[in-house]
């Protein structure tokens, strides 16, 4: 499955397509980064690391639970430069997750990576919300998140240890 987002305004033209073992050391970076790795719940230290993640996104499309996509240039086809993930629920709910190497950040990437997987999984998956939580300490995503038509809907309480800090719930619709 490969979607291909034409370039907007300055920007280049992105390529969303599942990940690939050649992607593992671009992974490593990315997760070594330290703003990333406050967010994230998984950590990525080392190629045998990426290995086991890369599986697990693997199994995830074969099953049809997970779909996960590395977003890069459509110049190029190397160095991802982001990640968008939609993990289906129960009853027409999926959850979506994301993230922005360092180097691509502030480029509109996400959004444009968010939107699109947005539109995707609710047209062609069944799914008729999906969800997004962030911690309220990256007002980054919130912008992302509000951009990509996620309306905030909940302030969540903190709950250790899976999550340290208060967060916020943000929904999208089947016609939204």
């Amino acid at each position: 499955m490969t979607i291909i987002l034409p370039a907007a305004g300055s920007g280049t033209g992105l390529l969303l397509r599942p990940w690939r073992p050649a992607d593992m050391p671009a992974l490593v970076v990315a997760h070594q980064d330290p703003a990333l790795g406050r967010h994230l719940r998984t950590s990525l230290a080392d190629e045998g690391e990426a290995r086991q993640w890369l599986d697990v996104q693997d199994a995830g499309w074969a099953a049809a639970t997970r779909f996960s996509f590395a977003v890069v240039a459509d110049v190029d086809d190397h160095s991802p430069l982001a990640h968008v993930a939609v993990t289906v629920g129960d009853a027409g709910t999926a959850e979506v997750g994301y993230w922005t190497a360092a180097h691509a950040r502030g480029q509109g990437v996400a959004a444009r990576a968010l939107e699109t997987v947005s539109r995707w999984a609710l047209a062609t998956q069944e799914i008729m919300r999906l969800d997004l939580f962030h911690s309220v300490d990256n007002p980054a995503s919130c912008r992302v998140a509000l951009k990509s038509g996620y309306p905030l809907r909940d302030l969540l309480p903190a709950a250790p240890p899976d999550y340290p800090r208060s967060g916020h719930r943000h929904v999208r619709q089947d016609g939204s």
